[in-house]
């Protein structure tokens, strides 16, 4: 009973900030996007940061889901259900925030009658529909009692692990090919998208199933848990080599990203890349690096947040630091764009170097997308586990009975 009334009161709180959040994204539709803190210096803020950090949370799902049977890690199908489903709603919440991004969302249909194909931004588009609907298709046959349910099952994962590698890589390519930004235009840009959110999402799906664990709604063991921590570790080893391959690149005499990497390692970015190098890449592999440590769910889930909150701060300087020198020469700079430029005068409106940061209006929207995904999430489950879980209930009761 404490548990269902616990789950009625998240149910109520999700609930309320998702309103909120309704009513703040109609507020800026109704002021447009110049209600946030995005101008001409910085056309992107945190609507796009979470774009990119939605994306990759929803990898880690997909990916042990359909690892079990392309892979034949038979361990992998035990949570391969609420892998789906918590894939499933971290894609939906990245294609609400490019929605919301758009500031004039009435225009959308234009992506389906005036397409540029020759767009990464497109591709995106095109690749996140094919996975969210490969997410759906996987959680139909999961649950169908149809004969031969499961045989398609394992077809549907073959394409499902292709389909979640290119979904990032996609996303990478939106920046990663645009040459005017130094700071995106990398080779293994691509790379070291899939890898963070391998690792993010894998940190993600770990806090998940203890969440789930601790309200009783669906059991893993915890031999089971200690295996995707071990995944974990490895994930984030690559993650932080990769980091390191991009910072000695920029870093050697005479590269050409020399200005971007004083930006990110002691400017205006600073804060989000260290914090990311320290508590999202270095303290959570010392600490999953050892076996012992990874018996320890305390430990790693500590690590799983860590890693969570490093890779949001990597989404955060990898997106901004480009932004902050203009890409054009000679004075007087830049129309800001902002609210308060519109009524300046004279060199009052100009901007030599650009600043950002999100106004109330973007929190609270980006909160209700959260909260809304956090209720989908908590209704899901409560849908399409209860079944097993009270299966699993009866029978430790009979055992406990017999005993």
């Amino acid at each position: 009973m404490g548990t269902s009334t616990k789950t009625k009161a998240a149910i109520g709180v999700l609930g309320a900030l998702t309103v909120a959040g309704v009513a703040a994204w109609i507020y800026q539709l109704i002021g447009g996007l110049g209600v946030t803190g995005m101008n001409n210096g910085t056309s992107w803020g945190l609507y796009i940061t979470c774009f990119m950090f939605f994306v990759g949370l929803s990898a880690g799902g997909l990916i042990v889901a359909s690892s079990a049977s392309v892979f034949h890690v038979a361990e992998y199908k035990k949570v391969a259900l609420p892998a789906v489903i918590l894939s499933t709603v971290c894609i939906c919440c990245a294609g609400m925030f490019v929605l919301i991004d758009l500031g004039g969302i009435q225009r959308v249909w234009r992506i389906v009658t005036g397409p540029n194909v020759t767009s990464p931004l497109f591709w995106d588009i095109c690749v996140i529909t094919l996975y969210l609907a490969i997410n759906v298709v996987y959680l139909y046959f999961m649950k169908s009692k149809k004969p031969g349910a499961q045989d398609k099952v394992a077809i549907v994962s073959r394409f499902a692990l292709p389909v979640a590698i290119l979904v990032h890589s996609v996303t990478a390519w939106i920046f990663g090919l645009e040459m005017a930004r130094e700071g995106w235009y990398s080779a293994i840009m691509a790379p070291l998208f899939v890898v963070s959110a391998m690792d993010s999402g894998l940190a993600l799906l770990l806090l998940s199933l203890m969440g789930l664990n601790k309200s009783g709604r669906f059991k893993t063991d915890k031999k089971l848990l200690s295996n995707l921590a071990g995944l974990l570790a490895t994930c984030i080893a690559i993650d932080g080599f990769l980091v390191g391959c991009e910072v000695l690149t920029m870093a050697y005499p005479g590269a050409a990203g020399a200005e971007t990497l004083a930006i990110m390692a002691t400017g205006a970015t600073a804060p989000f890349f260290w914090f990311e190098i320290v508590v999202g890449i270095l303290i959570p592999f010392c600490i999953l690096v050892f076996a012992k440590n990874r018996a320890r769910m305390g430990l790693v889930a500590a690590a799983s947040v860590c890693v969570v909150v490093g890779v949001f701060f990597k989404r955060v300087w990898l997106l901004l630091t480009s932004f902050v020198e203009f890409n054009v020469m000679g004075a007087p700079g830049v129309a800001s764009g902002s609210s308060a430029a519109a009524h300046a005068t004279g060199l009052d409106m100009w901007a030599v170097a650009s600043s950002y940061a999100p106004t109330w209006v973007e929190i609270v929207v980006v909160i209700g997308v959260v909260s809304l995904g956090a209720l989908a999430f908590v209704v899901l489950t409560q849908k399409l586990l209860p079944a097993r879980a009270a299966k699993r209930e009866a029978v430790e009761a009979a055992a406990g009975e017999a005993a």
